[in-house]
Formats: C-alpha cells, structure tokens, sequence
C-alpha cells in the first residue's frame, strides 16, 4: 500500500470524532476490507494509516490486534501486517456461517409488515451498478442486501458477528477474476427475497434464502479456487 493510497483514509477521520479509540479505527479499516479498498496480500502501512486518520502507532496496532482476531488481517515475523489470504476451506465455513445466521433471521421475523428500506436500496445499488457494468460495485451492493438482511434481527451481536464474516467473503470476492459472472446471477434472486418479504412470505424468503447460499457457496468456492490456483506475481 502507498503513502498516497493510505492517505485517502484522510476522508474517514472525522468518523473518529474526540474519542479516537482502536475499536473505531478497526470498524473504518473493517468497512474499507469490505468494500474492497485494501485488497487481500496488501501490506497495510503503520506509519500511513496511522498518519491519515490521525491515529498513535500504539492505538493502530491495538486496532489491528482486534481485525487478527477476526481473521481479517495477519502478522507476519519481520515483515508486517497484511490483509489476509483465504484458504478454499475457508469460503466454505464463510458460507455455513451465512447459511446458518441469514435463514435464522428470516425464519425468526415477526409479522409483517418489515423494515425493508434498507434491502430495497441495496437491491437498487446492485441493479445500476449492473448497468453500468461496474461489478465491483455489484458486490459491494450485495454485501449491504446481507448485512441489511441481518440487520432485520434487530440484533446487534448478530450484526457485528456477521460484518466479520462478511468482510472475509470480499477477501475471495476481490481475488476472482470475473466478477460479473460470480455476482450476476444472484442480483434478480436479491430481488425475488425481498419481494417474498414484502409479501410478507418469510417462509418462501427462506426457501429461497437457503438455495441462494448454498449456489453462492458452490459458485464462489469453484472461482475462488481457480484464481487461487493462477500462478500469481510476487508481493510487495
């Protein structure tokens, strides 16, 4: 990462506030992992970030300490902290994580009618970005349709275990070299969830919650696996 690319994170300092704290700076570099901006083998500059959002060295490192444990980033001896490279494995326990987290969620809302505001425009952002061809974009949109899916717990332990996980899932998705045909698929399925909602039909939206994951893991796995497989240039 360049001094140029961390000061970019400039932009996210006055999500800091008066009371700078590790947490804070973990959630933005989690956000920014998850929207792709530091993507995976990325060595992530001490002296930039902590630079660019105006940060100690010893709060940035605590804040790493938190996104290791979340298996976000690792250390490396002698070499630094990177954004960590996922195994296969891993993007199958990702999926078994969402499968069993998302359809709990929809299986236990209430009566309708639900607070679907926030789907409905990641649905939205999914399908112009589609047309502008920005599948980058896509993907983004389509981790906003799950968090505003989980979100619809009303839990917010549910809603940080799954920014985790989700934030994982964008590691494989940046590796993979064609995006569109990994995330196209599934934006006329976001659509057919939330209608099923809006219809107020949770146990169809499970049904078809459950095939969508259970597509994504087979279809994300077998990229994932091919891109990893490419003979790949030296990191920095």
């Amino acid at each position: 990462m360049t001094a140029s690319e961390a000061g970019d994170l400039t932009d996210d300092r006055v999500l800091l506030g008066r009371t700078s704290t590790a947490e804070r700076v973990a959630d933005i570099l989690r956000n920014r992992v998850a929207e792709g901006y530091f993507p995976p083998g990325t060595r992530l500059s001490e002296e930039g970030i902590a630079g660019a959002l105006g940060v100690s060295r010893n709060t940035l490192r605590e804040a790493f300490r938190l996104l290791s444990h979340e298996r976000l980033l690792v250390h490396e001896l002698n070499r630094g902290v990177f954004v960590r490279v996922l195994a296969v494995d891993d993007v199958d326990d990702i999926h078994r994580t969402r499968r069993l987290v998302e359809c709990a969620v929809v299986r236990g809302l209430g009566r309708p009618p639900y607070a679907l505001g926030a789907l409905s425009a990641a649905v939205a952002d999914g399908e112009r970005a589609a047309l502008a061809g920005d599948w980058p974009g896509a993907a983004t949109a389509n981790i906003r349709f799950h968090r505003a899916l989980v979100a619809l717990a009303g839990s917010a332990r549910t809603d940080e275990l799954m920014r985790g996980v989700l934030a994982e899932l964008r590691l494989a998705f940046h590796v993979v070299d064609d995006p569109r045909s990994l995330h196209e698929p599934f934006l006329a399925r976001n659509r057919e969830i939330l209608d099923a909602l809006r219809a107020g039909d949770r146990t169809a939206a499970e049904r078809l919650l459950a095939r969508y994951l259970d597509d994504s893991r087979d279809r994300v796995a077998a990229a994932y696996a091919r891109a990893v497989d490419a003979p790949k240039a030296p990191r920095d």
